[in-house]
Order: structure tokens, then C-alpha cells, then sequence
């Protein structure tokens, strides 16, 4: 794999690791989105989460940099809102909501009008790698990689008023396109695959990352494997829908034609993404998986328990760019220039982007032969009131596991109890009304019987996919339900899908209240797949034994 970007800020800066998917720290946009009650309907279940929503801006304690960030942060968050941002102790205010109304317009021109303009809109796809918030702070490769895009792009520009500023606009993958063609960005950045079918409707700048493969990635619990034909008869975790699908399956003929056995396609729940399969892997969960080279070289230096095979492919020859409006050719050679002259080969080393997650837990194997004696003394429990108030008892299983790793022994320092870390208010609060629950009996009853009050209560809207309900009744078990509804709303208005968390709400609880809930779900998602497929193949075991 070739990268053709070097991070040129590295220069000068030895104590800054020089490695190529660097992470920029943003601003911290400090504001409480909603005020915090004592009432259980807005407390979450067993956490003083309500402490962390107000974060102050520490940033607006330092002039000229931090300024420009913050009405930049402010245009960013409105212009997918409809909404004018609040500038009133920005001392560029005004230059904000003048920025803001031209985000919002339908615009057309090339390099010419966006310089004139002063604004170069950059359409984003939420991600755990290309660009996310994380409490206000916009981050991410593609974030990190076009800020340095804007730097090129005012060489030689003295005067501020002068100079062209880059608003990153998140929005859904599958509108990136539609949106690029009818003007509401001018450049698309999400880690975006050229391929013919695109290249119909766009055109893409010089690859910045090239001859993309897609490379395995195995557990370190099995043995090693020494090319595809020793994938034979084994199980290979991929997101469904992606594109490593159809090349296992295509793998899979070949091996087929040969008389060979093929291999066992498990496709994960499309709402995990790559990333959260890899995490997976290195749990033991999966024992494999296919990820992107650039993607797995980037997660090979955090999770420390997966075996990449950069040499071991199921797909190579991809190329990764930004894409533009035909009609905007001077745009896209100023694009290319940033990205030829910039070229410096390979950079793979050690990156800023463990300063984030290097601080994060990652998951552990649920189905570990420690774990699985903790799930056989409470299993009864979890199926008798996961039943009684019809929830999946793996999904309630997969819950505890989050809070506790099962464990009744378990106090935080907030108060929350046992295996569902529920406080004692909460389980007494009419709503569920069961007391003591130190015993496990109790806090089980009581986690299931809240999520039962949450389900029916605050996520009960007409149609709304089952999944997807768990989704955010989970979230709003973490961090509060009415809180939760907040976020929806604003997830509405900002053209984001409130009745899908996933890439949706989860983009806006990032921003406004960190990862902590956005982590929650994603991690009860992935425990409860791996229950399932643990159940699944005792089930399968047994049956072939009688």
C-alpha cells in the first residue's frame, strides 16, 4: 500500500509521533444540552453520566486560534441544522452567520467562486476513523488530512479576511453523493472507493491512499494461517453489505471448483462496522475477519491481540480519494497538486489517534470459559424475566455484561448496584418498583423490568425497527432517557434519521455528551453477537450429536 500524503505540520515537531492518520484536537464545544434531574425518567439507570454534560469550553480562554475554531465548530453544527448558531460572545459572530447562510445555499461554482466566497464545504460520513465528535471535538482522518488541504490552500494569504475556510457538513454515507451533485458541498470525504459506477457521476482527485487491499486479520488465540487455502472450513466474521462479502464469496467458488471446503461467511449486523469487528477479533470473539489494509495497519497498533496478513488478500488494487462536481476541474487540480506535491511514500509508524483511543476499554471475550461460568449461575434468571417482559435474555445477558462483566459484586462510585448496576432510587421509583437489589434475583428483575419501562415509555414510536429500539432504549439506560429523546430531535434537525441510531443519533451523542453512551450500545451489539454465535453452536453441536 502506497500513502501519498505526508503530514508536512510533523516537520519541526520531534515529539510529535510522525505517522500518517494523526488526529486533530478540535474545540471542545461546551454547553449542557439539557438540564439534569433527579427524576428516574431522566437519570439514567446507574450512573452520574448526568455530571459529564457540562463541559466547559476551555478553549474559549485563548484568543485568535481557538476563536477561529469556535465559530468554525459553530457553522459545522448549524449548517446541517437549518439553525443560526449562538455567536453572541464570538467576536466573529457576524463573519459566522455569514459562513453559515452560504453553507446552507445550493452552490456551484469552481476554486474561483469558493475563494470569492471564502467557504469550501466538505461533506463527511460519521465514523470511527474518517471523522467523528467526540464531546464537540471534531476528529478524524479526513478531518485532520483536509485542514492541512485548507493550510495549502491559503499559502501566501496574510490577511484572515482573505482566506478560504473548510466546513466539514456530516452527513449518511448513501446521501454523500446526491449532496456532492446538488450543491451542498463541494468536496466528498469519507474514504471513498473509486470505482466505474462513481466515476459516472464524479470526478475523484489523485488517490491518497493506493492499491488498497483487502487483507485477513485473525485472533492470535489460532494458529497461523499461511495462505487462503487454510481458511478451508473455518469462519470468517465481515459486515454485511460490504464488499468483502462478495469477495469471499467469489473466493469461496474458487475453492469450491478445486474440491476444496469452502469457507463459513458469518455476516455480521451491518450496523457494526469494520472497526467493531476487528475489536471483536481481538477479543477472541471472532477468530477472523477482512478488513482494508489501512484500516487494519491503523487498529493493528491499538488492539494488541490480532494477527494481520498484509500478505494474505482477498481483494487488492483499490484506490481511495475525494471526489467533486465535474463541472469544477480547477478545484480538483488544486486538489491533485496538494496531494502529488505532498508525497513522500509510506509513514506508517506510531499515531496521535491512540491519544483518544488508547484511554478507551476494549471489549472482552463474554464467552470465555471464566465468563461462561458466571452466565451458567445466572442464566435461569435472565431468560425467567427476560421472558416475563419479553426481551431477548441474551440481549439482557449481553447488558450485564457491559455493566459488570456479570458480576453482583460490583459498585461504582455513583452508587449503581450489582450485575445491571442499577441505583437503589431507580429500582424503587414507581416506574419498577423492586427494593434491594443487592441480591441478584432482585437486580436482575430490576434491569430487565426498566428496560421494559424504557422500551414501552420513551421508545414506543409506531414502526420503529425492533433492533433499533433496543438501540435506544440502551442508550437511554446509559445516559437518560429524555436526554435520549433530545438527541432524536436534534438528530431530525440536523437531516440526520432519529428512528436509527446507528450513523444517526449516535453521531449527535458523541457531540454533545461524548462516547460513553455511543460506546455502550456499540458494545452490547457486539456481546450479544457474540452470545449468539456461541448458543448457536452449542445448539448446532448438539443436535449432531443425537
Amino acid at each position: 500500500m502506497e500513502y501519498s500524503f505526508i503530514n508536512r505540520f510533523l516537520k519541526g515537531r520531534a515529539r510529535v509521533p510522525a505517522f500518517f492518520f494523526n488526529i486533530i484536537v478540535g474545540l471542545i464545544v461546551g454547553t449542557c444540552l439539557v438540564s439534569c434531574s433527579q427524576d428516574v425518567s431522566e437519570n439514567p439507570a446507574g450512573s452520574s453520566f448526568d455530571d459529564q454534560l457540562n463541559i466547559k469550553d476551555e478553549s474559549r480562554q485563548v484568543n485568535g486560534v481557538a476563536l477561529d475554531l469556535e465559530w468554525r465548530v459553530d457553522v459545522i453544527q448549524a449548517a446541517s441544522a437549518g439553525q443560526v448558531p449562538k455567536t453572541s460572545e464570538n467576536p466573529a459572530s457576524s463573519e459566522s452567520d455569514q459562513l453559515l447562510v452560504r453553507a446552507q445555499q445550493a452552490l456551484f461554482g469552481d476554486l474561483n467562486e469558493i475563494r470569492e466566497r471564502r467557504l469550501l464545504r466538505v461533506l463527511v460520513a460519521f465514523g470511527r476513523t474518517n471523522f467523528f465528535f467526540d464531546k464537540g471535538m471534531p476528529r478524524g482522518f479526513e478531518y485532520d488530512l483536509l485542514m492541512e488541504y485548507e493550510k495549502e490552500l491559503n499559502k501566501g494569504i496574510s490577511s484572515p479576511e482573505k482566506k478560504t475556510k473548510l466546513v466539514f457538513i456530516p452527513v449518511p454515507f448513501d446521501q454523500i453523493f446526491p449532496r456532492l451533485l446538488a450543491g451542498e458541498g463541494d468536496i466528498a470525504a469519507a474514504g471513498l472507493t473509486v470505482t466505474d459506477e462513481r466515476l459516472a457521476k464524479v470526478r475523484f482527485s489523485d488517490p491518497y491512499i493506493k492499491n488498497v487491499k483487502e487483507i485477513l486479520v485473525a485472533s492470535n488465540q489460532v494458529n497461523e494461517i499461511l495462505s487462503l487455502d487454510d481458511l478451508a472450513g473455518k469462519t470468517v466474521g465481515v459486515r454485511k453489505g460490504s464488499s468483502y462479502v462478495d469477495h469471499l464469496n467469489a473466493l469461496n467458488d474458487q475453492m469450491i471448483e478445486a474440491g476444496r471446503s469452502g469457507i463459513e461467511i458469518l455476516e455480521a449486523d451491518e450496523r457494526l462496522s469494520t472497526e467493531d469487528i476487528l475489536e471483536m477479533v481481538d477479543s477472541g470473539s471472532i477468530k477472523y475477519t477482512v478488513a482494508d489494509n489501512h484500516i487494519a495497519s491503523i487498529w493493528g497498533e491499538l488492539l494488541k491481540n490480532i494477527r494481520i496478513y498484509p500478505n494474505i488478500a482477498v481483494n487488492s488494487g483499490g484506490q481511495i480519494a475525494w471526489a467533486v462536481r465535474p463541472a469544477t476541474p480547477k478545484l480538483l487540480e488544486s486538489l491533485n497538486r496538494f496531494v502529488r506535491e505532498n508525497k513522500k511514500g509510506s509513514l506508517l509508524g506510531n499515531i496521535l489517534f491512540t491519544r483518544y483511543y488508547k484511554k478507551n476499554r476494549w471489549i472482552t471475550n463474554p464467552v470465555s470459559k471464566e465468563d461462561r461460568a458466571r452466565l451458567t449461575e445466572m442464566r435461569r434468571l435472565f431468560e425467567k424475566y427476560g421472558a416475563a417482559y419479553e426481551i431477548d435474555w441474551l440481549k439482557l445477558v449481553a447488558q450485564g455484561y457491559q455493566e459488570s462483566r456479570l458480576d453482583q459484586s460490583m459498585r461504582s462510585s455513583a452508587g449503581a448496584i450489582g450485575v445491571m448496576q442499577l441505583l437503589q432510587s431507580t429500582a424503587s421509583d414507581k416506574s419498577v418498583g423492586i427494593d434491594d437489589v443487592t441480591t441478584l434475583d432482585n437486580n436482575i428483575h430490576a434491569g430487565a423490568k426498566y428496560m421494559a419501562h424504557l422500551l414501552s415509555r420513551y421508545v414506543n414510536d409506531p414502526g420503529l425497527d425492533p433492533a433499533v429500539r433496543m438501540d435506544l432504549a440502551w442508550a437511554s439506560y446509559n445516559a437518560g432517557p429524555s436526554k435520549i429523546r433530545r438527541l432524536r430531535a436534534l438528530a431530525g434537525d440536523r437531516g440526520l434519521d432519529p428512528n436509527k441510531w446507528f450513523a444517526n443519533v449516535e453521531v449527535i451523542a458523541a457531540e454533545k455528551i461524548g462516547r460513553e453512551t455511543v460506546d455502550y450500545v456499540r458494545n452490547i451489539n457486539k456481546y450479544y453477537l457474540a452470545y449468539k454465535m456461541y448458543f448457536d453452536e452449542l445448539q448446532a453441536s448438539s443436535a449432531t450429536t443425537h
